[in-house]
């Protein structure tokens, strides 16, 4: 019987009862759950609200619940995973199991499990996000010498290298790792004793259940502890936020593994072959995570969606938040990881990219500049001559100054030699090598530049590290105080 139902002469209709379940939510929550029962019956004996008696015997059930494993309960027979374990509590230990809920409300304790289940899932997705981070860190130490087209509108344009392309993502990954740590800093503060949402009139103890359940700190306005969801839209953002970022380091692998680029090959492990076409390797992996993005964005815009009109305090619409919170939270942990995996054994095909270097003029910015600094003249005819030298020579390695002087001649009417530029200074500036160690300002690809870059990331890394770690152990060391509490 769900205890929950004494108020109602029948039982839930069996399609409403298949409605308002969620069967997925409450098996996550489980674990929290227990935690959450265990702090809240040890702060209610300390305040002397329940005997010493009663929650030992309730530490003792729930320890009996805890072992037995969620398995072991029929969730389809209860309203929810909070009624389930009070009701097989009640069973095991008789009525004392019923003081479980004394100033307590299923808003506050829903509340309560949600942060702390999310908050595990964010300590765990803090590290996936770390490995993530060293992967491109360790792929552009191997990659700093190697010269790669760079694109806009996905055209050649400048010559840059490969590890000032992975940085790029080394330092937009950083940045979601500093959004995830701001989304934590909101979720992990304690709802607990806010009851319904006008608090209790028992005397508990809210500071005692945030020291035992490892939170940061605690939400005082009892109304906003219950009816508020903002920290789950925040961490929703921020996985939105992340899987863009992710679809497009796909989207890069995707393109780069065609026969068009042939930049990389990806291991097969992260690839398929078509059911019909025995020749091709299909880059699955990349593209699912491209397409699980657009998940995401669904779960945010639902939970939005759902958010949006709701008044304080409690409402029943939030039940349909968790469950786009949990499948953004499994989309976005398993894409970081495969990711990571993914790029950690790709292939990087230079002598193919060697190949496309001399595509798409792409010299053409630093023949202009070399122009400039040879000759004096301002950029905007620089930008003239090479644009109408570009029309004419397609190889940029035949370029030849008599040519770019007889262009000159028509756009400003002087020859570039009578005013400084050599032929030698446009080998140098034709030259893609050349071209990228010119490029050693503040964030440049130059090798000197991208060196200390990597440098300064991998110490950054570390420090985020230690970071992650001081964290897992606050809340490890508080888990592990509450599990070996004593009445």
């Amino acid at each position: 019987m769900d205890i929950l139902r004494s108020r109602l002469s029948s039982k839930m209709d069996e399609d409403v009862k298949k409605f308002v379940l969620s069967l997925e939510v409450d098996t996550w929550l489980f674990d929290a759950d227990i935690q959450v029962d265990r702090a809240h019956v040890l702060m209610l004996c300390e305040c002397g609200i329940i005997s010493k008696e009663d929650a030992f015997n309730v530490f003792d059930g729930l320890k009996k619940i805890e072992n037995e494993g969620i398995a072991s309960i029929n969730l389809s027979d209860y309203e929810d995973i909070h009624a389930a374990i009070e009701t097989n509590l009640i069973k095991a230990i008789g009525e004392a199991g019923g003081r479980i809920h004394t100033a307590r409300s299923r808003n506050d304790e829903v509340a309560t499990c949600i942060r702390i289940a999310l908050r595990d899932e964010l300590l765990s997705m803090f590290c996936h996000i770390n490995e993530l981070r060293g992967v491109f860190i360790e792929k552009s130490k191997e990659h700093i010498d190697t010269v790669i087209p760079g694109f806009t509108h996905l055209q050649h344009a400048q010559p840059t290298t490969l590890a000032h392309h992975l940085l790029c993502y080394t330092d937009l990954f950083g940045r979601d790792f500093t959004r995830l740590m701001n989304a934590y800093a909101h979720t992990n503060l304690n709802p607990l004793g806010a009851a319904a949402f006008a608090s209790t009139s028992f005397p508990i103890d809210r500071k005692r259940t945030t020291e035992l359940l490892g939170f940061d700190g605690l939400i005082e306005n009892s109304m906003d502890a219950v009816s508020s969801r903002d920290y789950l839209i925040e961490c929703l953002c921020s996985f939105s936020n992340l899987m863009t970022n992710l679809s497009r380091l796909c989207e890069e692998i995707i393109l780069w593994a065609t026969s068009e680029f042939g930049f990389i090959e990806l291991d097969d492990a992260y690839s398929s072959v078509s059911s019909i076409m025995p020749q091709k390797k299909n880059p699955d992996v990349a593209e699912l995570i491209r397409g699980k993005t657009g998940t995401v964005y669904g779960c945010l815009t639902s939970a939005l969606s759902i958010c949006k009109s709701l008044p304080l305090s409690y409402n029943r619409d939030l039940q349909e938040v968790t469950p786009s919170l949990l499948r953004a939270v499994k989309i976005t942990s398993s894409s970081i990881r495969i990711a990571s995996k993914m790029i950690e054994t790709m292939n990087v095909k230079k002598e193919a990219i060697c190949d496309k270097l001399d595509m798409g003029f792409i010299c053409a910015t630093e023949i202009a500049d070399t122009i400039v600094r040879s000759t004096g003249i301002p950029f905007r005819n620089a930008h003239q001559i090479v644009g109408s030298l570009a029309k004419r020579q397609k190889d940029v390695k035949n370029v030849r100054l008599g040519e770019i002087d007889n262009i000159s001649m028509e756009i400003i009417g002087k020859k570039l030699s009578e005013l400084g530029l050599t032929e030698e200074m446009l080998k140098g500036a034709v030259d893609v090598y050349l071209a990228v160690e010119a490029k050693d300002t503040l964030g440049g690809p130059a090798s000197k530049e991208v060196k200390r870059m990597l440098t300064q990331r991998n110490k950054k890394l570390k420090h985020d590290n230690l970071v992650v770690q001081k964290r897992i152990s606050l809340v490890k060391e508080a888990m592990l105080k509450l599990d070996g509490a004593t009445i």
